[in-house]
């Protein structure tokens, strides 16, 4: 029984060597092996939940690379299982989605093999016991997400994010599934990059990059006397920074919207974007431990400082794309600005509950928001993709009034937003308001200020949303729900995002008791001491309850359109554009990096490259070789003359002096004779001498 929990991230590989194996097999028949994978996943990942419970924490490892020791395996601790379980699960709920979303859809082998490959590295990253292979898993959702958010690479129309036609700062804003799917590559691997250096660090440091090894500190005072501990953070972290889109990063997961619904879903609500949260909450107590180690030889204030920095980006990063969100004409595009914020949330709660309460305040409201936010964003998506199916087009503009032809699927989304809205007694409330309140509890005024304000523009937005898409007078003829494939899996998780409120009080107990079996955790251990803020909460829930019912009664029951009197307004008109066009970020990391490699490129092209490089091989090359054999034939000529000329007349002038000799008289042979002896003799008396 202890080796089938291999099948946590060995069954959706299993999945995907089967479809590729059995190609030519119907849809049908590739979706249930597919299917069947990853539900095998959820049952083991469900298995190592029941053995943890029962007091034991498995752990199978094997050597895979025995010179760096590299091992694979599962390791079960109170965070990876928590976690195996929301991913596994939920990609379960979006694998059966898929059956009928993406049936008669062209790429049906590619798109599974994709799907459970990148359910498989997701659940790779999350129960490995070791950097390295860690990093095998989370280099496989990145190629994984390259596949799948490019899926329509033929990249019609329809298919597109952005207004078509749109510029800004002269940049298109429009954006094809194929460009969608590099930038997503290009954005995470240059978090990557850094991460690499973190990794490979640990191991110069430590000789391994096991989790057991790394949580004992050693390598962080070695590291401080070094002085580079504080860009070594940086750059280990740069990867899950990248990975979970907060500023400067985030412009990836915008785009992602080209993918197939089902493939948004599974991007933002249980893979991927999670995976720089888990890394975080990996590290969170290990960092603590880095903090007790710095402490006792007198460095208290590198960790602290780190995690400050790391909840005002994630506070930042909320707050800049909850400004999006409000103003976006797209459904999916609305919920992915959504995603990005509520990650930013989620950077801010393990930064500002770890300096709170310790590890294990980190972890819980890290995680906790993370779980709550894999649910409702699950069901928003899904049934996003069923409204968009319904209506064919993905504008919200488009939509209205499919309360009256698609109930099931209006509940669905209602229970969803309020969770996302943080609305009493959803989950969603719970979990945001202890990160407000850790935020104010630690004195970080600037990350509080932009996380209160964050939580009434997020109700805000989901509002707006909501009355658009299904309040109002139809726009549109021949709805209906969605067949039960489709519509069970998001109508059970907008009911679960309820359940879940109502019983967080007892399950958000029982969920700090699993992550006290964290590897390395510490509870009730304060890094800093600061005055807290008063009345953020109150704060939180004013804005958001009061913003979300003022919004859905103007554009419900006033029936609202404030663009005639946004465009009527300079200032406003202004605004909106800055805002809808994403604060010009993706336009000027086009005009700066894009366009300033572009001219490097042309630089090094007409100056290095052509004018350098060509000239060289090309001209002078050529013209040196030219002389030189100029300087061959001259030299030779001259070694023909010596050779063919003076040396055979020196030896025929020789043998002519011979032949004169020769003249057949005793006499002259006998005075050669004693000449020549007389030398001789000469030599060896002076040779002697």
């Amino acid at each position: 029984m202890t080796e089938a929990l291999l099948l946590a991230w060995l069954g959706p590989y299993i999945a995907t060597f089967m479809v590729l194996i059995l190609s030519k097999a119907s849809w049908k028949a590739k979706s249930i092996i597919a299917i069947t994978g990853i539900l095998s996943s959820a049952l083991a990942s469900t298995l190592g939940l029941l053995e943890l419970l029962t007091g034991h924490e498995p752990h199978l490892s094997y050597t895979w690379i025995k010179t760096l020791g590299v091992n694979v395996g599962v390791y079960f601790d109170g965070l990876s299982t928590l976690m195996a379980l929301v991913v596994s699960w939920l990609s379960f709920l979006i694998a059966v989605y898929s059956y009928e979303y993406m049936r008669g859809e062209g790429g049906e082998t590619r798109y599974w093999i994709f799907f459970t490959f990148f359910v498989g590295s997701m659940m790779l990253l999350i129960l490995s016991d070791n950097l390295l292979a860690m990093f095998v898993g989370w280099e496989g959702t990145g190629l994984a997400s390259y596949a799948l958010i490019g899926h329509w690479f033929t990249d019609e129309e329809e298919r597109w994010v952005g207004d078509p036609g749109r510029k800004a700062l002269g940049i298109p804003m429009w954006f094809e599934p194929s460009h969608s799917g590099l930038r997503a590559l290009t954005f995470t691997r240059i978090g990557d990059v850094g991460m690499i250096f973190g990794i490979a660090t640990l191991h110069t440091l430590l000789g391994t990059t096991l989790l057991s090894e790394v949580s004992k500190a050693t390598w962080a005072s070695r590291l401080f006397t070094a002085g580079v501990l504080p860009a070594f953070l940086w750059l280990l972290f740069l990867g899950a920074i990248a990975k979970s889109a907060q500023f400067p990063f985030h412009e990836w997961l915008v785009t992602a919207m080209t993918g197939p619904t089902s493939v948004s879903a599974l991007i933002h609500a249980a893979t991927m974007v999670k995976a720089g949260v888990y890394f975080l909450l990996r590290f969170a107590p290990f960092l603590v431990a880095a903090h007790l180690a710095l402490n006792a030889i007198g460095a208290p204030n590198i960790i602290p400082s780190f995690l400050e920095n790391i909840a005002l980006l994630g506070a930042f990063t909320a707050f800049i794309m909850a400004t999006m969100a409000i103003v976006s004409r797209e459904l999916k595009l609305v919920l992915a600005f959504s995603t990005a914020s509520q990650l930013g949330y989620m950077f801010l709660g393990v930064a500002a509950g770890t300096l709170a309460i310790g590890s294990l305040g980190g972890l819980s409201s890290g995680f906790s928001h993370l779980m709550s936010h894999a649910v409702f964003k699950a069901a928003l998506f899904l049934a996003a993709g069923a409204v968009i199916h319904a209506v064919h087009s993905r504008f919200i503009d488009d939509m209205g009034g499919l309360a009256a032809s698609m109930k099931l699927t209006t509940i669905a989304f209602l229970l969803a937003a309020l969770s996302l809205s943080g609305i009493p007694p959803f989950a969603g409330f719970w979990t945001k308001d202890e990160i407000i309140h850790l935020t104010a509890e630690d004195g970080l005024v600037i990350p509080t200020i932009l996380a209160v304000t964050t939580a009434g523009l997020t109700a805000i937005y989901t509002a707006r949303v909501f009355a658009r898409v299904f309040t109002g007078p139809p726009k549109s003829e021949h709805v209906h729900e969605p067949r039960p494939a489709m519509l069970v899996p998001y109508l059970f998780l907008g009911v679960l995002s309820l359940l879940l409120g109502l019983a967080w009080p007892i399950l958000n107990t029982g969920i700090e008791g699993l992550l006290e079996h964290t590897l390395g955790v510490q509870g009730q251990l304060r890094l800093t001491e600061h005055t807290g803020i008063s009345g953020a909460t109150e704060a939180t829930l004013t804005l958001a309850l009061g913003g979300f019912l003022v919004v859905l009664y103007l554009y419900s029951s006033k029936k609202w359109t404030p663009y005639p009197r946004i465009q009527a307004s300079k200032l406003l008109s202004s605004l909106h554009g800055f805002l809808y066009d994403r604060w010009y970020l993706n336009a000027v990391y086009y005009r700066t990096i894009v366009a300033g490699f572009q001219a490097l490129s042309s630089f090094t092209s007409k100056y290095i490259d052509r004018g350098v490089i060509d000239t060289f091989y090309h001209r002078v090359l050529p013209a040196s070789f030219i002389a030189l054999s100029t300087s061959t034939r001259l030299i030779e000529s001259a070694y023909d003359a010596i050779l063919h000329v003076k040396l055979v007349n020196g030896f025929k002038a020789l043998w002519s002096g011979f032949k004169q000799m020769q003249t057949g008289r005793a006499p002259h042979y006998l005075i050669y004779f004693w000449l020549g002896f007389s030398i001789i003799l000469l030599i060896i008396i002076l040779w002697v001498i």
